[in-house]
């Protein structure tokens, strides 16, 4: 972490997991045990029928509710999605766009993710993009090519100015919900590579200013390794999300000195 440039960001992804009635159970106990975030900013990204209930649930705590998923379009005949000013409208901050799920079961694509990260900039909204390779990519030697085009495509057509407003969370695929876990090297080799993509584009003020995330399978028990790491500035936690007290733990990790 740099906390000098930029922001230190913890997030939650619950993706389909917690009824309204458990996310309301969820913030009762993360508020009997939550920390005071001295220098990260803590943000639950829930499934949309659950936003309103979050927001509500945690709106006493320092805590930031996000979505998980949005549509590029602002209205219009598209039966079961959900635009950009309907999420900001419900005081919704952070959105999450493009992570592996996403492209794996619902065909996103880079051309979509980044027709999203401008709907949601429009919006009001901060875009955490989630970039990543498979394991076989990685066994191919092709990590850094992908992530790099995965980073650029995304960005395209955004401004430097918005571009502030944007996390990038790298996630290697191989690494969600299977156990494993990226090394605390591995992860800030790819993390470097990315704000050095970040500054090819934008240049240095712009990059060091990007919150960048590792997302794969970050838990209490590796959290301090890897956020020690200069270039990852946080976490997009899953499993660990759900459950107060990891998540309170990798929070802890974070608040650090």
């Amino acid at each position: 972490m740099n906390r000098r440039y930029r922001k230190t960001i913890i997030a939650g992804n619950w993706k389909m997991n917690k009824t309204a009635s458990e996310t309301k159970k969820f913030a009762e106990e993360l508020k009997a045990v939550m920390p005071k975030a001295k220098w990260c900013e803590v943000v639950v990204c829930v499934p949309a029928v659950n936003i309103q209930t979050a927001i509500k649930a945690f709106k006493d705590m320092r805590v930031s509710v996000g979505a998980e998923n949005l549509f590029y379009e602002k209205s219009g005949a598209y039966t079961g999605e959900v635009s950009g000013d309907m999420l900001k409208d419900l005081g919704v901050k952070y959105v999450i766009i493009g992570h592996s799920e996403r492209r794996q079961y619902f065909g996103e694509t880079d051309v979509t993710v980044n027709k999203k990260v401008h709907a949601a900039l429009e919006a009001g909204l901060h875009p955490i993009i989630c970039v990543g390779e498979s394991l076989e990519q990685r066994e191919m030697g092709i990590t850094m090519e992908l992530v790099a085009l995965q980073v650029k495509a995304a960005l395209s057509g955004v401004s430097a100015e918005k571009v502030r407003k944007c996390v990038i969370a790298y996630e290697p695929v191989w690494a969600i919900g299977t156990g494993k876990t990226a090394t605390a090297e591995q992860a800030a080799e790819v993390c470097t590579l990315i704000r050095t993509t970040i500054r090819h584009l934008y240049g240095a003020r712009i990059a060091r200013s990007v919150t960048i995330q590792y997302g794969g399978s970050m838990k209490p028990a590796n959290a301090a390794e890897l956020l020690a790491q200069p270039d990852i500035d946080g976490g997009l936690i899953g499993g660990a999300a759900l459950k107060s007290g990891e998540f309170v733990d990798i929070i802890n990790a974070a608040n650090q000195e």
